[in-house]
C-alpha cells in the first residue's frame, strides 16, 4: 500500500482528499504546514507528498525546495489554486513531478497519483537493475556450471524451496538471486540475511522484526525480514549456523505463512518464498541433534550443489576478464592484459577460497604488474604458490609462512624492478629505507649477495 502525504492549510481540503485516497486503497497522512511537512518527510518515509503552492509562512516551494536540500527522495505533485506558467516553471525546476491546478477532480487526481508511482517504481527497478548488471552476474563457460545454470532456468519460474549448497566463495547468495530473477515474483524485493553474521540473541527481531519498547534498545517498530520480502523472496544463508531454538520459529513460519513481531500477539501474514544455503552438511549435524530434521525436510525441497572453483578451472579464464574489467571500472584503472602463462599459473592452484579468492587475487594482479599481468606476477600473488594449498593446510605456521613468504617475493621483485636501488624500492613500497634494511634481514634476504650478482649496482647515497 503506497503512503501518501497530503500538505494543505485547509481542513476542508485534508478531510476530502484524505477519504479519497483512503478509499482508492492509498494510506494518507494529513498536515497543515510545509515546516511540520519537512519534519514529517525526513522521520518516514513515504511514496508521494501531494502540496498546496499557497500556504501561511512557508509555501509549499519553499518545501520542494527544502526537500531537495535535506536529500529526501520522495516525489512532489503541486497543486493551487492561484496558478501560473512562472509558478509551474519554477516548480518543475525544483523537482516536482507534476503540477495540478485547482479545482481538480477526484478522478483526474488519482490518475495523475497512479501514474507519478508508476513512474517512480519504474525508476527504482532500473536503478536496481543497473547495479546488478556485472555486480550480480554469474560468469562460467565449464560444462559444470552449464547443469547448475539449467537447473536455476528450471527451478526458477517455481515456488519451490530451493537448498543450495557450496564451499564458501563459490557463489551461493548469486545463485539464489538469479533464482529469482528466473521467478514470477522476480519484479517483488529479494531480502538476504546470514545467519552466521546476526549475534543469536538478534536474529529473532532480525527475522520477525519487533514493536516499539519491546526490549531495551528497540526504539521504534521494525519490520524484520519475512515482512520486508513480503511477496517476494527470502535468502537465509548459512542456515546450518542458525541456533535450534531459532529453528522452531523457523519452522512455524515457513507452517503457517504467519509472523509476530517481537512484543506483540498479532499474527502478519506473509507471502514469501524461502531459499536457504550453507556450506555445512546439514544431514550430519540432524544426525548429531545440532539442525531441526522436520525443518531440514521443510527446506530440502529442491537441492542445488555448487561445484568449488577446483573443479571448474575453465571458468577461470572467463572470470579473470569479468573481474579486471569490473575492478578496473570501479577504480578508473587501464585494464591490463593477462598472459597466457598467467592463466595456465592461476589454473595450477587450488582455489580453496573459490571464486571470491579469485576476484581478490585478480585485485592483487592490477595493483601489483606494470603493464601486463604475466606468471611471475601471479606466482608473487598466491599464496604459497608452489605448493598445494590442500598439503600446506594441517601445518602450524602456515599464515606466518605464507605472509612471510609473499613479503620476500615483493621486495625481491620491487628490487629487480627498481635496479637494486634501496632507496628507491623503500620509497615505492611506503617503508624507511632502515626499515627495508630489517626486513631483509629477517626474511632472509641476503642483499650482499644480491648486489654481486647485480653487475653494476648503483652507489647508496
Amino acid at each position: 500500500m503506497s503512503h501518501l502525504l497530503i500538505v494543505d492549510d485547509d481542513k476542508g481540503t485534508l478531510a476530502s482528499l484524505s477519504r479519497a485516497f483512503r478509499l482508492a486503497g492509498y494510506e494518507a497522512t494529513v498536515c497543515d504546514n510545509a515546516g511540520k511537512a519537512l519534519e514529517l518527510a525526513k522521520a518516514q518515509r513515504f511514496d508521494m507528498i501531494l502540496s498546496d503552492v499557497v500556504m501561511p509562512g512557508k509555501d509549499g516551494l519553499s518545501l520542494l525546495a527544502d526537500l531537495k536540500s535535506a536529500g529526501v527522495p520522495v516525489p512532489v505533485v503541486m497543486i493551487s489554486g492561484q496558478a501560473n506558467v512562472e509558478m509551474a516553471v519554477r516548480a518543475t525546476r525544483l523537482g516536482a513531478m507534476d503540477f495540478l491546478e485547482k479545482p481538480i477532480s477526484t478522478e483526474k487526481l488519482l490518475l495523475t497519483v497512479e501514474n507519478a508511482l508508476k513512474i517512480t517504481r519504474l525508476e527504482e527497478e532500473n536503478r536496481q537493475l543497473r547495479q546488478r548488471v556485472g555486480k550480480h552476474e554469474i560468469v562460467w563457460k565449464s560444462d559444470a556450471m552449464r547443469r547448475v545454470m539449467a537447473q536455476i532456468e528450471r527451478v526458477g519460474p517455481s515456488t519451490s524451496r530451493v537448498f543450495i549448497y557450496g564451499e564458501t566463495g563459490t557463489g551461493k547468495e548469486l545463485v539464489a538471486r538469479s533464482l529469482h530473477e528466473h521467478s514470477l515474483r522476480k519484479a517483488e524485493p529479494f531480502v538476504t540475511i546470514n545467519c552466521a553474521a546476526v549475534p543469536p540473541d538478534l536474529i529473532e527481531s532480525e527475522l520477525f522484526g519487533h514493536e516499539k519498547g519491546a526490549f531495551t534498545g528497540a526504539s521504534a517498530r521494525y519490520s524484520g525480514k519475512f515482512e520486508q520480502a513480503h511477496r517476494g523472496t527470502l535468502f537465509l544463508d548459512e542456515i546450518g549456523d542458525m541456533p535450534l531454538s531459532m529453528q522452531a520459529k523457523l519452522l512455524r513460519v515457513l507452517e503457517e505463512g504467519e509472523v509476530e513481531r517481537i512484543g506483540s500477539a498479532h499474527p502478519i501474514a506473509v507471502d514469501v518464498r524461502v531459499f536457504v544455503a550453507t556450506h555445512r552438511d546439514v544431514e550430519d549435524l540432524v544426525r548429531k541433534d545440532r539442525f531441526r530434521q522436520d525443518l531440514f525436510h521443510r527446506i530440502y525441497v529442491f537441492p542445488l550443489v555448487l561445484p568449488p572453483l577446483r573443479e571448474r578451472m575453465e571458468d577461470i579464464p572467463v572470470l579473470v576478464e569479468h573481474f579486471s574489467s569490473q575492478i578496473a571500472g570501479q577504480n578508473s584503472w587501464k585494464i591490463k592484459p593477462v598472459t597466457p602463462e598467467a592463466i595456465e599459473e592461476l589454473k595450477r592452484y587450488s582455489w580453496p577460497g573459490n571464486v571470491r579468492e579469485l576476484r581478490n587475487v585478480v585485485e592483487r594482479l592490477l595493483l601489483l604488474a606494470d603493464d601486463a599481468v604475466d606468471q611471475q606476477t601471479v606466482k608473487l600473488s598466491l599464496p604459497l604458490s608452489d605448493r598445494a594449498p590442500a598439503a600446506a593446510t594441517g601445518s602450524g605456521g602456515i599464515l606466518a609462512e605464507r605472509v612471510e613468504s609473499f613479503e620476500r617475493e615483493t621486495i625481491l621483485m620491487e628490487l629487480k624492478r627498481r635496479n637494486f636501488h634501496m632507496s628507491e624500492t623503500a620509497r615505492a613500497l611506503g617503508l624507511e629505507r632502515s626499515h627495508l634494511y630489517k626486513k631483509c634481514q629477517h626474511l632472509g634476504i641476503d642483499l650482499r649477495a644480491i648486489r654481486q650478482s647485480n653487475p653494476s649496482p648503483p652507489p647508496e647515497e
